[in-house]
């Protein structure tokens, strides 16, 4: 028996040591494993509407076409907002010739009127204040009766009134218009040139350019319809950048960094790889989406990525299931 129990205890401690070698093994394959998860091409869409409401007059591309930035996809009559644009340019030129007559003040013709208007006054005061004192000297003698000294007197008054608003009048002429006057001018020429921006707006507005590259998915209306402003008219699917949306569970979200390189297959080129880089990494977990194609991550919590695509072409069509491969080549050097 004591020659037994060293045996024992050394079959125990080889046991033990195999089973560690064992599990070490293990985990260096799981190490060594290529971390794969699936997802799908995002699709970006763009809903494209006109600014301004009218009817339709034509649409130049149809649904799978190919759209260029900045090509015209489609335009409203413009009749109404070339004349709107008429009307606005006739009230900024009628405010702006107001403007200038109050800038400028009075003609010169205007004010020598008003001069002599004043001098006019002037001699018609002084003669009914000649013709008061005569009258005033003749009713102390007794000579003429109260009632005409009475309208000596108001008629006297009444070209010092006359006088005193032709001076006025004159004094006005030379000040030039009030600054108030001025303001009122400026504000309403204001008004009219903002008004006038607005209808070149609207006119522009009545063409409706594609935003950016990409394909047309959805053409909603035809020419001859009416629209309202921000009805859509076209759907377009955004072309570039190509992002490429997976889920990953939290065991491999250490191997899963922004700017980690991706390998990123197709089942029409499964020989022939795209190049990704992990963009983002969602800070917070959320329930497997159905579309996730790994049967095992269905009900467990995950963490949404998106891995631009660096060498993306057409063949890479939006939507389209993607395999991707986290393998030791792939992995972002700075790791």
């Amino acid at each position: 028996m004591k020659n037994r129990k060293p045996l024992w205890l050394i079959l125990l401690a080889l046991a033990v040591l195999a089973a560690a070698w064992g599990g070490w093994r293990w985990y260096e394959s799981r190490q060594r494993e290529t971390l794969t998860l699936y997802g799908n091409v995002d699709i970006r869409t763009v809903n494209l509407s006109f600014r301004v409401g009218g009817r339709l007059s034509a649409l130049a591309v149809d649904e799978g076409d190919t759209v260029k930035a900045g090509q015209l996809l489609g335009e409203l009559d413009k009749a109404p907002y070339e004349n709107a644009l008429l009307q606005a340019e006739a009230n900024v030129a009628t405010a702006q010739a107001k403007y200038e007559l109050v800038m400028a003040g009075y003609r010169a013709e205007e004010i020598a009127q008003a001069a002599a208007a004043v001098r006019q006054a002037q001699a018609a005061y002084n003669y009914a204040q000649n013709f008061l004192q005569r009258q005033q000297g003749l009713w102390q003698r007794r000579v003429i009766s109260a009632n005409d000294l009475e309208n000596a007197r108001s008629s006297r008054d009444q070209a010092q009134a006359q006088l005193k608003s032709a001076q006025d009048k004159l004094s006005q002429f030379r000040a030039g218009n009030r600054p108030q006057e001025i303001a009122q001018a400026k504000a309403s020429l204001q008004q009219a040139q903002a008004q006038l921006a607005q209808a070149k707006l609207d006119l522009h507005d009545t063409q409706l350019a594609a935003p950016s590259d990409g394909v047309l998915l959805t053409r909603a209306v035809e020419p001859g319809t009416m629209l309202n402003a921000g009805g859509t008219v076209l759907t377009v699917s955004l072309t570039r950048p190509v992002w490429v949306r997976a889920y990953v569970d939290e065991v491999n979200l250490s191997q899963v960094q922004p700017g980690r390189e991706v390998l990123i297959y197709t089942d029409s080129r499964p020989d022939k790889p795209y190049h990704g880089k992990i963009g983002f990494v969602s800070p917070t977990a959320e329930f497997t989406p159905k579309t996730v194609e790994t049967p095992d991550l269905r009900t467990d919590l995950v963490y949404r990525l998106r891995i631009i695509v660096n060498d993306a072409d057409d063949a890479l069509r939006q939507g389209m299931p993607v395999t991707l491969a986290f393998s030791d080549g792939a992995r972002d050097e700075s790791r």
